[in-house]
């Protein structure tokens, strides 16, 4: 296995937004977790892959869209894990194939594509009775990675940046906000069970009409409180989230004209390159909310950058 940076560096931000409203923003580049299989989408199926081993099935089948960031992601790991892989892929093939399904071929991973209808029953039992069917045994890991282990590794994100120091060599262990992009809601599940009471979790929805995120969000919390060992310190009861829903930009992998000239803007400033689908609209959510107060004068804020970069290749072509 490759080696995985489970504590990726973590930069202070500076910018006359942030001296001017009083608010310290820290970015954690969880996207240098692994070349290959990096940001949450690491933490998501590490103990995925863990599980299929000890039930003894050498097959993990998931969805994804044609510039899935999971599907990549599974694609390697599988391949570095040792197991075969198959992705059931929303919408008909196109060749060539995009980078993103010609790197998961690469890595062995078998595509088997779907009309966009019969995708939506992918949870189905009949569904999935007809895959197995098909392809036999398999370990199935749902569309991103989000299940109740996905969130488990979610919960290790915020370890590294509690031990973490600023320039100053001040922890910064104290802070008062985290930030991520928010899909489907498993990342931010777990980053809320591993803060603090005084602490909150705010997400910043990539889907249109993402107001049903919060009650998956809560679903996945409740879940993972029933399921997981309850250790002292670690699952505070009383923890927060919010769920931003303005900074969609038109709703999933939608972008605007606004939208690039914010992330190519960013990037020059601040060495940091961002993904039109998910950072991008969370990074300009943020900073947009920091420039209308709406965090209090000294807030420590983190924003989690979760990877994604592969998928602008989609953009540029």
């Amino acid at each position: 296995m490759s080696t995985v940076n489970e504590q990726p560096p973590i930069i202070k931000l500076n910018d006359p937004i942030l001296n001017k409203q009083g608010a310290e923003l820290f970015v954690c580049k969880l996207y240098l977790t692994h070349p290959t299989i990096s940001g949450n989408k690491w933490f998501k199926l590490k103990y995925n892959l863990q599980e299929a081993k000890r039930l003894g099935l050498n097959t993990i089948l998931t969805f994804g869209g044609a510039y899935s960031n999971h599907i990549h992601a599974t694609a390697a790991a599988c391949k570095e894990y040792g197991l075969k892989s198959i992705g059931i892929i929303r919408g008909e093939r196109s060749n060539p194939l995009n980078s993103t399904l010609t790197f998961a071929e690469s890595c062995g991973m078998q595509l088997y594509f779907i009309d966009r209808g019969v995708y939506r029953n992918k949870n189905t039992d009949a569904f999935i009775e007809k895959l197995k069917t098909e392809f036999g045994a398999f370990y199935l890991v749902p569309e991103g990675g989000s299940n109740l282990l996905g969130v488990t590794g979610c919960v290790e994100i915020m370890g590294n940046v509690k031990a973490a120091r600023d320039e100053g060599q001040r922890t910064i262990e104290d802070f008062n906000y985290v930030c991520c992009a928010c899909g489907t809601g498993a990342t931010l599940a777990g980053i809320t069970l591993s803060l603090k009471p005084h602490q909150k979790a705010l997400g910043f929805s990539v889907l249109k009409g993402g107001e049903f995120l919060k009650e998956g969000v809560q679903l996945f919390i409740d879940e993972y409180n029933k399921n997981t060992p309850r250790l002292s310190g670690l699952i505070p009861s009383t923890s927060e989230y919010g769920i931003e829903t303005n900074y969609h930009f038109g709703g999933y992998a939608k972008v605007t004209p606004q939208l690039f000239e914010f992330a190519s803007n960013f990037e020059k400033q601040h060495n940091i390159p961002l993904d039109y689908v998910y950072t991008s609209k969370m990074f300009f959510g943020l900073f947009d909310l920091i420039k209308k107060g709406y965090f209090n004068k000294g807030s420590r804020i983190i924003a989690i950058h979760t990877g994604g970069l592969q998928g602008n290749k989609g953009f540029q072509k």
